[in-house]
């Protein structure tokens, strides 16, 4: 079974239990742009990440977005299924940013699981232990980091996952990653561009000195 081979701690479970599993299992494929989770609404299950790329954010109270992690290949979200874990209290909705392929273990399924597997239980606590260090990162990010530096890391980060350093984005959407107005960060690419670390165009921008950002960042 292929899902077999993305689920880390398969091996662990008893053959009960991958059974289980595997007859509750969800396939899906969607799009980009498509709403996959939407906050306290919906318990959607455990989301493992086939191919693609999701992005997980949270809603200010005016609507304004910020981006908390990203999910890649091989990756598992646990928020998505955060009616399993009592305490947690987290309004997360989770897009695809590209078209992505991913399972969905169903949340009342893994919670039995959990219960009776001190592996799984185990794996659990180690996920949404790194999930909570990407969070506390960003919190971190956002009280100590100015946003030149946090445009100029999102800016790298884009370029490292596309493989280019000409990215097809948008300015809001940037806006949208760091928790900020679409304005301040046309302002503040303009800058970029004045100081020759990037090259603007509509719907694209262009890295044209990545020296000059990764500098920007690191200082």
């Amino acid at each position: 079974m292929e899902f077999a081979n993305y689920f880390s701690i398969w091996n662990k479970l008893t053959p009960a239990q991958q059974t289980k599993i595997s007859n509750s299992l969800i396939s899906r494929t969607v799009k980009k742009g498509t709403v996959i989770h939407n906050g306290s609404v919906d318990c959607t299950g455990l989301l493992l990440v086939k191919s693609g790329q999701l992005r997980a954010y949270i809603l200010s109270d005016e609507g304004r977005e910020i981006s908390i992690y990203r999910l890649l290949d091989r990756d598992l979200c646990l928020f998505s299924a955060s009616c399993i874990m009592h305490s947690i209290q987290f309004e997360i909705t989770i897009e695809a940013e590209k078209d992505t392929d991913l399972w969905i273990i169903p949340a009342d399924v893994y919670k039995q699981i959990m219960e009776e597997s001190a592996p799984v239980a185990n794996y659990t606590n180690e996920v949404m232990a790194a999930r909570f260090s990407d969070v506390m990162w960003l919190i971190e990010q956002i009280l100590w980091k100015s946003l030149d530096k946090r445009v100029a890391a999102f800016l790298l980060e884009e370029a490292a996952l596309d493989g280019t350093m000409r990215l097809k984005i948008i300015h809001e959407t940037i806006a949208n990653h760091l928790g900020t107005h679409r304005e301040v960060i046309t302002r503040m690419l303009r800058y970029f561009q004045s100081e020759g670390m990037v090259k603007l165009s509509r719907g694209t921008i262009e890295i044209t000195d990545e020296n000059k950002l990764k500098a920007l960042q690191n200082t």
